[in-house]
């Protein structure tokens, strides 16, 4: 290792898209792993509209490992940060730094510590996963295999853009437990995503602890595990690869359904939807029936937000158009963040400020006063999004979100794509 009197601080920064699971996984087969009891398929969104942005540093003047998320520092006392950390520093390999003189084998790993800051453009609780940390830890690392599990399970989906699927795996040391790309985003790219912020909130029943709870106590998810999903994979491949809509919804929105049906089967019963979230379903499935063929598939994963896919861009605005009617902003909420992402579908409706989602009609296939009832500020915001790409490092430093010198956070980070200042003033 270089002379620890330089002080020298290493760093890697990335920026790592989410994804949205449309057939679940739910349930570990190993806690400490974080080997799952099913496979699953996810979504990769454009990270231009949903991305988690993270500088990673390491210096031998790093007294212990820190981590700071938004501009807050995180406590890593817990379990699933100490076994992440102890996992890729396993894998670690050698590291050169010619243009800086540093040298890192990999028995030096074993006594060095790391800093690590990440921005998200997203509620970072509210059930969206992202493995930017890993993937930059690894790759500061010099992990040559990074199977993105250790922060989070379904985070190693986001290893790559567009469908994904995670195989479950039989070896026991996890080996076979893999992601594994099915088509890229640009293989379906007429689809467009929108996501409804229900709530921001912390969970009041984490996945982690939810699912342990699941797979101790309910009797419908060996059921799931064992005869649904694997029949569900199969079809949800085909349809992917056949870009049959009409099945993709049909599968997406049933394994939604019964995701939630097995919470709600666990005891203590887990409530991850709320009143929100029904009435969302209730829409699309009404507009569903009335066109005679799927518009839109929705599916919600460990939360209340609403992940509606709309077959193409012309549903994605008639969509829209019907979740502003029932769902319209507060008097005084600035439309500019009450829409976000792909701002374009706004211009499709014609909708430029509040006064015209107060002039939308009702929808055709409502022919009932009650139906029509508007929920005035239930929403957050919208995130209007598409398929993307999976995760690029940065390569320009003065990008990073550590400072260059101390390895501590920069006081105004200038990577991150700011979607709401409600959560994330530069």
């Amino acid at each position: 290792m270089a002379d620890e009197s330089q002080k020298w601080v290493l760093m890697v920064t990335a920026q790592t898209p989410t994804n949205i699971a449309v057939i679940k996984y739910w349930g570990k087969r190993d806690e400490n792993l974080i080997l799952a009891i099913n496979d699953s398929i996810s979504v990769t969104l454009d990270p231009a509209h949903l991305c988690t942005t993270t500088t990673v540093a390491v210096s031998p003047a790093f007294n212990q490992d820190r981590m700071w998320l938004n501009g807050k520092e995180i406590s890593l006392s817990g379990g699933r940060y100490q076994n992440c950390l102890w996992e890729i520093r396993a894998c670690a390999n050698d590291v050169e730094d010619e243009k800086k003189g540093i040298r890192i084998t990999k028995k030096d790993w074993e006594n060095l510590h790391v800093h690590v800051t990440s921005y998200n453009n997203f509620p970072t609780a509210a059930g969206l996963a992202s493995s930017a940390a890993v993937y930059s830890l690894a790759k500061l690392m010099n992990v040559q295999e990074d199977n993105g599990r250790q922060g989070s399970g379904s985070a190693c989906r986001s290893l790559y853009g567009g469908f994904v699927k995670w195989v479950m795996g039989k070896e026991e040391n996890g080996s076979d437990s893999i992601a594994v790309p099915l088509v890229d985003e640009k293989h379906w790219d007429e689809l467009v995503i929108i996501i409804a912020v229900v709530c921001s909130r912390q969970k009041e029943t984490s996945s982690t602890s939810g699912m342990r709870e699941t797979v101790e106590t309910s009797a419908l998810i060996e059921h799931r595990a064992k005869e649904v999903v694997p029949k569900r994979i199969i079809q949800m491949e085909e349809a992917i690869q056949k870009r049959d809509f009409a099945t993709f919804t049909h599968l997406t929105c049933a394994d939604s359904n019964q995701f939630h049906a097995v919470c709600l089967d666990t005891s203590p019963p887990i409530f991850y939807m709320n009143d929100t979230s029904h009435r969302i379903i209730g829409c699309v499935e009404k507009w569903n029936r009335s066109e005679g063929t799927p518009q839109v598939a929705y599916t919600f994963d460990a939360g209340p937000n609403a992940v509606l896919i709309a077959r193409n861009r012309t549903s994605a605005a008639l969509l829209l158009q019907r979740l502003l009617f029932h769902f319209p902003p507060n008097s005084e909420t600035d439309l500019n963040s009450y829409v976000i992402g792909d701002k374009s579908l706004m211009e499709d409706i014609g909708i430029q400020d509040i006064k015209g989602i107060e002039a939308l009609p009702p929808p055709p296939e409502i022919k009932d006063k009650v139906l029509a009832q508007k929920y005035k500020g239930e929403i957050s915001y919208f995130i209007c999004t598409r398929p993307g790409r999976g995760p690029v490092l940065i390569s320009d430093d003065s990008q990073a979100l550590l400072h260059p010198d101390t390895g501590l956070p920069k006081r105004r980070p200038s990577v991150y794509i700011v979607l709401s200042s409600k959560y994330y003033s530069p």
